[in-house]
């Protein structure tokens, strides 16, 4: 059923009849998790270790060639027909056209949606992540300070739009929930519980970041995935 994906052969699949999750919780992975079961989506996740390189194993590769996470195989696509999809804003627009959920109808709101999912694949995701980097991880050892203050001011910034955005709406798009808040949220989160950033980025400045994430973090469907 899955061919040619020989990642079914590193992790087989238990029921093949329903959604294969190839995944980490970091936080790309957590918004495909989190939108499956915001859609009440079955599917089987399988982890896919860092520490011993497999997401450069050709297995997953068969599936995404760029070996990296989340990647999805869905036995049932729109037509029918099984699915391989990897990169999470594609998988999440996947999900979202599926099931008519967390997407609006209506075109204008539809491209402004796309628009905000965007916004995080090519700005928050990369830039919260070097911030990551040069502060918690690996390149904090460096001593040069020119990397870290570039990607803390980025951060800053983009947490400045994200802010302005959330002024008087509850979600990123006003009154509905959507793939954008579902992208954003798990990379918002880890400024604090992965990179321990909270007063580094004077993360207070920020106070309708912070009450939208609250609420995310409070959705059952996020409840689940962090407690996994």
């Amino acid at each position: 059923m899955f061919k040619p994906y020989t990642i079914t052969e590193r992790w087989p699949a238990t029921n093949p009849d329903i959604i294969q999750l190839y995944s980490v919780d970091t936080p790309n992975g957590l918004k495909v998790s989190a939108m499956l079961e915001e859609c009440g989506l079955a599917y089987e996740k399988h982890l896919v270790s860092f520490s011993d390189d497999e997401q450069h194993s050709a297995e997953f590769q068969s599936l995404n060639p760029n070996g990296k996470i989340p990647a999805i195989i869905d036995p049932h696509g729109m037509d029918g027909n099984p699915l391989g999809l990897w990169e999470s804003g594609a998988i999440l627009i996947y999900l979202a056209e599926k099931t008519g959920r967390f997407i609006p109808s209506d075109h204008h709101a539809r491209y402004r949606t796309i628009q905000w999912l965007m916004f995080q694949m090519g700005g928050i995701g990369p830039m919260f992540g070097q911030f990551g980097h040069f502060h918690s991880y690996g390149g904090a050892n460096i001593e040069d300070p020119y990397a870290l203050e570039r990607y803390k001011g980025e951060t800053q910034r983009l947490l400045t739009v994200l802010n302005e955005r959330l002024q008087n709406r509850t979600w990123i798009m006003g009154n509905d929930y959507t793939i954008a808040d579902i992208a954003s949220w798990p990379w918002v989160r880890a400024l604090t519980v992965h990179y321990e950033a909270r007063e580094t980025l004077e993360l207070s400045n920020y106070p309708n970041v912070t009450r939208w994430l609250n609420l995310c973090l409070e959705r059952s469907a996020s409840v689940a995935v962090l407690n996994d």
